[in-house]
C-alpha cells in the first residue's frame, strides 16, 4: 500500500477498486510514488481487465504547480486511458470534481465526481454489482 506524506492509499472493500486518501496539497513526489504505484498495478493486469480508481479528498487543497511531471505520474496517466474502468473522485476541492467529469466525456473512461466518499463508494458497489 502506498503511503506519502499526502497521499494515503486505503481498502475500500470492493474488489478491483484502488482507493486514495489526498490529505493535502500533492506534490511532485507524491505523484511520482502514486505514478508507480499505478504503473505497477497496470503492468500486472491481464490484458482483459480493468481497474477502478477512487481519490478520497480530505483537504480543501490539490496538488501544487508541476506535480503532474514526473516520468512515472505521466506514463500512469498515458496507461489510465487503458487500464481504468471508472475513475471517481469524493470530495473534490474547487472545481476538481467538474474537471474531472468533463475529461472524462472524451476518454473511455468513466470519470464521476461525488461530494462524499459515502456516495462514491455507494456508487462503485452498485457498478460493481451491474458489471457482474
Amino acid at each position: 500500500m502506498l503511503t506519502t506524506d499526502t497521499i494515503q492509499e486505503f481498502d475500500p472493500g470492493i474488489a478491483n477498486v484502488h482507493a486514495f486518501r489526498i490529505t493535502g496539497a500533492v506534490t511532485r513526489d507524491d505523484m511520482a510514488a502514486m505514478g508507480e504505484r499505478m504503473n505497477t498495478l497496470f503492468d500486472a493486469l491481464p490484458k482483459d481487465r480493468k481497474i477502478d480508481m477512487l481519490l478520497v479528498f480530505d483537504t480543501d487543497r490539490s496538488a501544487e504547480a508541476g506535480a503532474n511531471w514526473s516520468t512515472d505520474a505521466m506514463t500512469a496517466q498515458a496507461k489510465a486511458v487503458t487500464n481504468v474502468r471508472n475513475y471517481v473522485v469524493a470530495n473534490a476541492p474547487g472545481d476538481a470534481g467538474g474537471i474531472v467529469e468533463t475529461v472524462g466525456r472524451v476518454l473511455p473512461v468513466e470519470a464521476k465526481s461525488f461530494d462524499s466518499e459515502e456516495a462514491a463508494l455507494a456508487w462503485l458497489k452498485t457498478d460493481q454489482a451491474e458489471a457482474a
